[in-house]
């Protein structure tokens, strides 16, 4: 079969079933993406797309996200054009995010050729990251600039012929129009791969020696250190974490910019507010910041912790959540809507109020204190996610269950 899969940041959500399809060797499959360092992956013609335009700083508010995704999608349809009359190739299906609008002229190039377009996130005035954390209150113009973000989806769903979405949270903050239009299943995560390993040894430059399981270790996760992700809460933590626990170590993986939200207005971002805020109460020599690792190494980092911290507004969940509970992490995490799919308070994680970083230190502090009490959370945890989120035996299966849906029975593909 024919795939064009199509992704700014490539591979994104599709890391694992484009690699999965390639490995099959059966099939002939290209990615059009922004992204100019894109991975190499076997199997698999990687072709850039240029934006055809992008909204400029005197954009008008209301229409700068609809400028940048109808800039996308032209780009992306004259790259996929381009696909066909020089490199003579057609899709058999489209498989793609909306989010950034790259999907949204892909019918005026091949209106036969059956789509798939990932709906990650609509916006809402209530029940999501938007006036969530009330000291960041939306202001009058808030309902209006959500109305015009949503946009993209709005028009996506009468490009596509199928949707997806991750999770039933995600899928419950569209509209109920949508909800018969898309099919609920997550990309799915690799727990063949992403495994306990209590022999895991870590090293760290200034440390001197070698990180085993026997050390008490706490990790925090994200993609960057955003107030989105409670990178600030979890700050406000560790004074009373480090105190109690004084051979304690911090492990922080993330980088310094913002991807959702608002950024900090003090000089240096984040990370330096917060540091300015409780630097004082703090033993710098216990807390490494260790900004973004190797994939390889983040696994040694969920593998060799006590307590994995995982706090989130209510938004879309992360990867690493999934991941350190396939990794058997004991994670004490933020009691949100999207997070309370994953872990049950007690059975598979421990839950505390977003807001209280005296609660999650005393949680946080009760993990390193006493293991053993919560030792049954890493196979329960790790055994929530084989049941809802395996990639090869729960949403492979349905991923390819919906590309036959769309395709011609001659082109179906067996289900794993």
């Amino acid at each position: 079969m024919n795939f064009l899969f199509v992704h700014q940041n490539m591979p994104g959500q599709y890391r694992e079933l484009v690699q999965w399809l390639a490995a099959r060797g059966a099939h002939r499959i290209y990615f059009l993406t922004q992204r100019k360092n894109a991975p190499s992956l076997n199997g698999i013609e990687t072709r850039l797309y240029k934006t055809h335009r992008s909204a400029t700083k005197d954009s008008y508010g209301l229409s700068r996200v609809w400028e940048e995704a109808t800039g996308n999608g032209f780009g992306a349809a004259l790259a996929a054009k381009e696909l066909e009359t020089k490199e003579v190739f057609k899709p058999d299906i489209v498989i793609g995010h909306v989010g950034w609008g790259e999907l949204t002229f892909i019918k005026q190039i091949w209106p036969d050729v059956p789509v798939i377009g990932l709906f990650e996130f609509y916006y809402n005035l209530g029940g999501g990251l938007v006036g969530f954390d009330p000291d960041d209150p939306i202001s009058e113009q808030t309902p209006f600039l959500m109305q015009a973000r949503n946009a993209v989806p709005l028009a996506n769903i009468e490009t596509v012929d199928m949707g997806q979405c991750p999770t039933p949270w995600q899928r419950d903050q569209f509209p109920n129009s949508f909800h018969d239009r898309m099919y609920v299943c997550h990309d799915g995560i690799r727990t063949d791969k992403l495994l306990p390993n209590p022999k895991v040894t870590l090293g760290l430059g200034r440390l001197g020696r070698e990180l085993t399981r026997n050390d008490e270790v706490i990790t925090y996760v994200a993609r960057n250190l955003e107030k989105a992700r409670g990178f600030h809460v979890f700050m406000r933590a560790l004074p009373r974490i480090l105190k109690e626990r004084p051979n304690a170590r911090v492990l922080i993986v993330g980088g310094n910019d913002t991807s959702y939200g608002g950024k900090s207005k003090h000089r240096g971002g984040l990370r330096a507010e917060m540091e300015a805020e409780v630097g004082a109460d703090i033993d710098w020599d216990r807390v490494h910041f260790l900004g973004q690792v190797p994939y390889l190494d983040y696994q040694k980092i969920i593998q060799i912790s006590r307590c994995h911290i995982y706090l989130t507004m209510p938004f879309v969940l992360s990867w690493s959540l999934l991941e350190s509970m396939s990794m058997g992490a004991v994670i004490v995490a933020s009691d949100v809507a999207p997070v309370r799919e994953a872990i049950i308070d007690g059975e598979t994680g421990l839950l505390v109020d977003f807001f209280d970083h005296i609660a999650i230190a005393s949680r946080v502090v009760d993990v390193l204190a006493r293991p053993e009490e919560f030792s049954h959370l890493r196979q329960a945890a790790r055994d929530h996610v084989i049941e809802k989120y395996d990639f090869l035996t729960r949403c492979l299966p349905q991923h390819i269950a919906q590309i036959n849906a769309l395709v011609p029975r001659g082109k179906q593909m067996e289900i794993p």
